[in-house]
């Protein structure tokens, strides 16, 4: 009991939603389950919360993260939102299947979430039972781990743990509960959720406390709720851009996730491209195409136009007034995002000034990989070895007539390490992750300890992972779909 004890008394929350934004959320315990085990646990994320990784990498610490063990200080909730999902409004969402359990200072000073995911029923689970498989987790896990060293904003897993029990969705699969940790779980969707239902003063203390969380300098401005919109905006054009850049298609881009810090969460239909394709599409659900990988800086602007819509009462009380400033943000998501999209083009084709024509050789570039079903990733990485990048294209004297204007274009002193920096070599391709998922369903956990090895370097040459950078195999990718899972 006494190690018990000290081990729940190792975190130090300090929990500001639960305190400070009551009528927010539904207090939510986790439900208990029948045998948690640890599956794997995230000791460099444990370290940068500043927790004591070797005395939760335990079964001890496995009991917290599976919900059966409640850490002192957690005050656990199941979050309010609402949200558009693939285009229609659904008011009342929420934790269906996640509560949170509190706050953490990090190490490096900034507060994060803690939550866990697949951790039982709430009031929001509308009939779901709450519960994750451990395939989804996994994955989860997986790219989580991938997008945060490849740059990108991100959600990120501290543990997975399996829960002993069975989970039912195409067929029975073992249960598991994914440990997520986030600068905040905001989310355009926490807004909807009020403005919808025309609680005003919901709103705003909800915008003064997104803006003391993420947009602390948006306090002094004349105008806090505008000021808030276009730090959201700038943040997701980012986000988007990296995306785009990395060939990734998160396949559910619903409001309520797309979150107010500017980090990715929910890597459910997730996907990578192979060959590249603006219509590309891999979510079973997403039938229509809305959320292919080339609409998704439309649909985010989209998605940040239902933002504004819920802050128009507090931007100006004059309604036209507050439409016209509203709009003027959501047009320069447009300008923004291209600047972004340019600006880690030319990281990417490796460059160190600036030209006026640099968009036309980025964008012919892209054209080019999509005109000739050239795989994305391989193929930026290739432009540090020509020899190797010719034989990818069926046409290579297109190739030729676009590398021709390249190296007039880019300076070749240190070219070669600029560009193995700027782009990786390897990513989680699909093919992989779904071994590494069966693998684990079969009881084989080194596939996926050996991918997750690989990803956390993107950018190195290890030739232990060389297997890892290559393509699917020919016709995985026919018919390929992905599942929420969760």
């Amino acid at each position: 009991m006494h190690l018990h004890r000290a081990l729940t008394a190792i975190f130090d929350f300090d929990n500001t939603f639960a305190r400070d934004l009551d009528g927010f959320y539904a207090p939510q315990a986790p439900e208990p389950v029948r045998e948690p085990a640890m599956v794997r646990f995230n000791r460099p994320l444990a370290t940068l919360l500043g927790l004591d990784a070797d005395a939760l990498d335990s079964p001890a610490g496995a009991a917290i993260f599976a919900g059966n063990s409640m850490p002192e200080g957690a005050t656990p909730l199941a979050q309010a939102y609402a949200g558009h999902q693939f285009g229609g409004f659904n008011p009342q969402l929420g934790d269906g299947r996640a509560v949170l359990l509190g706050e953490l200072l990090g190490t490096d000073g900034r507060r994060y979430d803690l939550a866990l995911k697949g951790s039982g029923r709430t009031p929001f689970s509308r009939g779901g039972d709450g519960r994750a498989a451990l395939g989804p987790v996994l994955r989860e896990y997986l790219v989580g781990e991938a997008m945060h060293a490849l740059g990108v904003p991100t959600t990120r897993a501290l543990a997975a743990v399996t829960t002993g029990e069975t989970v039912y969705r195409d067929r029975p699969l073992p249960g598991a509960v994914l440990a997520r940790v986030a600068s905040s779980h905001l989310r355009v969707g926490t807004f909807q959720f009020f403005a919808a239902r025309g609680l005003t003063h919901f709103v705003e203390p909800l915008l003064h406390y997104a803006i003391g969380r993420h947009d602390p300098a948006a306090s002094d401005d004349p105008n806090p709720a505008l000021a808030f919109l276009r730090g959201v905006a700038e943040r997701q054009a980012s986000l988007v851009a990296r995306w785009m850049h990395l060939g990734f298609v998160h396949g559910v881009m619903n409001t309520d996730n797309t979150t107010i810090s500017g980090e990715t969460i929910d890597y459910g239909p997730c996907a990578f491209l192979e060959a590249h394709d603006p219509r590309a599409v891999f979510s079973s659900i997403d039938t229509m195409g809305r959320y292919a990988y080339g609409q998704q800086p439309t649909i985010m602007q989209w998605n940040l136009t239902r933002l504004a819509e819920t802050l128009l009462p507090l931007v100006d009380p004059d309604e036209a007034r507050s439409l016209a400033l509203a709009s003027e943000v959501l047009r320069s998501f447009v300008a923004r995002f291209d600047h972004e999209w340019l600006a880690g083009a030319r990281r990417k084709l490796g460059l160190v000034d600036e030209r006026e024509d640099d968009d036309a050789l980025a964008r012919d570039w892209v054209a080019l990989l999509a005109d000739q079903h050239v795989d994305h990733t391989l193929a930026w990485r290739r432009l540090a070895d020509v020899d190797a990048l010719r034989p990818m294209f069926t046409d290579p004297g297109a190739l030729d007539g676009w590398l021709a204007r390249w190296r007039e274009r880019v300076d070749g002193r240190g070219l070669d390490d600029r560009l193995r920096a700027a782009n990786p070599r390897i990513i989680p391709r699909n093919h992989r992750v779904e071994e590494a998922i069966d693998a684990a369903y079969a009881g084989d956990l080194s596939v996926f300890d050996r991918l997750l090895d690989a990803v956390r370097d993107p950018f190195g040459d290890d030739p232990r992972h060389d297997d890892l950078a290559e393509p699917a195999p020919p016709g995985f990718l026919d018919g390929y779909q992905t599942f929420c899972g969760t």
